[in-house]
């Protein structure tokens, strides 16, 4: 597959720009163990390595287990449960209902969180770093029904009613909002009734908080359905956006899904055996390349030297990236061109035919009235915090801004920080605690 995507780049797309070459290539069931999203190349790279040593067995096991494998070899217990959206996208949910350690017994009286992963991620991000580390297993362990969402076309959520996302373009027509107002509501609804609950908390990451924007503006009532919103590293302006690649992307960004979709590319960052190879090869204990793979994370994301654990690569690209669609990444670059929090722009015509508007409508966070916490850092290169200051003014019940107290804390150490648990998660905690669970 990278040989292909090799070509396509190289020939198809030489007249592009190399970076959209680069970027391109780049009712509840009995839970069952499967395979992680790169299990295959993973497993093939550690049986032809003459050193198959130098990888820890650990760390290969887990780079090859997926999220129901990875939570039941720690000891936890796990449903996997299907939801269907309005409009027929099948989204993987798992559940975690109890801890190990702690609050180890089923209570339909502990509260309900929902869970929700950023850009590029699934849920496995809550559970990749271990017990004790991984949010979702800590949650569990105060005592929380904890839900991890999959937002469609992700690993786990990559599946339709009609639509074959391997044939039909159509299942890939869709941007964060539609995440947003279906995939958000669904899970919400489904959660609810299994639990036995009227309302939960909510806790999103990038892009996980952009959806929650997306939901209790455009479907409001959701809001009484939210206890509070733990917001990590806040995404909806973008104005003060350091990423190098999204702001070499932006310029591009109203043609980039019109010029993927000629040449029949709707996904990326799909299953692929590009970022397991970079991974094993160069990213593992004891490989020369290994800070040079930790400097290309730091580039992506931020540094964050003291809060990443760089053993835990492999682990880390087995999972992730797990796959979006064209449109999700183009809407994002669409906000940095015009420094709007606004809705998807189709062109002039469709915007007519969608929104009745010419230009497309802004996002009325006043809408939002769900009790709204903002944890925020210091140098976060995608939620920059005076981004965050803005939208804190505009959101409709903002209860406050939290720095995490770490000054080179990164966007990608809210879920994968060593000292996460300390410095985040516990306070995150805390606040929950303190609001009930109803």
């Amino acid at each position: 597959m990278y040989k292909r995507c090799a070509k396509i780049t190289f020939y198809r797309l030489l007249t592009m720009k190399w970076l959209l070459g680069l970027f391109l290539c780049i009712c509840a069931t009995q839970a069952t163990v499967r395979r992680s999203p790169h299990a295959d190349y993973v497993e093939e790279l550690y049986r032809l390595d003459a050193q198959g040593s130098r990888y820890s067995t650990n760390v290969t096991e887990d780079a090859l287990l997926d999220i129901v494998g990875l939570i039941t070899k720690y000891g936890y217990p796990v449903e996997v449960h299907k939801v269907v959206t309005e409009d027929g996208y099948i989204l993987e949910m798992q559940r975690i209902p109890h801890g190990r350690d702690q609050n180890n017994r089923p209570d339909p009286r502990k509260p309900a969180v929902l869970v929700m992963h950023g850009l590029f991620a699934s849920a496995a991000d809550w559970v990749l770093m271990g017990p004790g580390l991984g949010l979702a297993y800590i949650l569990a362990e105060a005592g929380y029904d904890v839900w991890l969402g999959n937002a469609r076309g992700t690993y786990y959520s990559r599946a339709h009613t009609k639509l074959d996302p391997d044939n039909d373009s159509e299942f890939w027509k869709f941007s964060w909002e539609e995440i947003g107002t279906r995939d958000l509501p669904a899970m919400i609804d489904y959660t609810l009734k299994v639990a036995g609950k009227r309302r939960l908390h909510y806790i999103g990451h990038s892009q996980g908080t952009t959806v929650f924007w997306a939901m209790g503006s455009l479907r409001p009532e959701y809001n009484s359905k939210i206890i509070a919103m733990q917001a990590y590293a806040p995404v909806a302006y973008l104005e003060f956006n350091a990423n190098r690649l999204l702001k070499l992307i932006a310029p591009h960004a109203n043609s980039i899904e019109a010029l993927t979709s000629l040449i029949g590319i709707n996904e990326l960052f799909g299953r692929s055996d590009f970022f397991t190879n970079v991974g094993m090869r160069f990213c593992a204990d004891g490989v020369f390349f290994q800070a040079m793979c930790t400097n290309m994370l730091f580039a992506f994301a931020g540094r964050s030297e003291d809060m990443h654990n760089a053993t835990m690569l492999p682990v880390k690209l087995g999972h992730t990236p797990a796959g979006i669609a064209v449109r999700q990444i183009a809407h994002y670059g669409q906000l940095i061109n015009n420094n709007f929090f606004r809705r998807y722009d189709h062109g002039r015509l469709k915007n007519w035919r969608v929104y009745r508007s010419f230009t497309p409508p802004r996002y009325d966070l006043s809408l939002i009235t769900a009790p709204v916490f903002l944890h925020y850092v210091d140098d976060d290169i995608f939620a920059d915090v005076r981004d965050v200051r803005k939208l804190q003014i505009e959101l409709g019940r903002p209860v406050g801004m939290f720095r995490v107290p770490h000054a080179t804390f990164s966007h990608l150490d809210f879920m994968w920080g060593s000292g996460a648990k300390e410095l985040l998660y516990d306070r995150t905690i805390q606040i929950m605690r303190s609001l009930g669970d109803e």
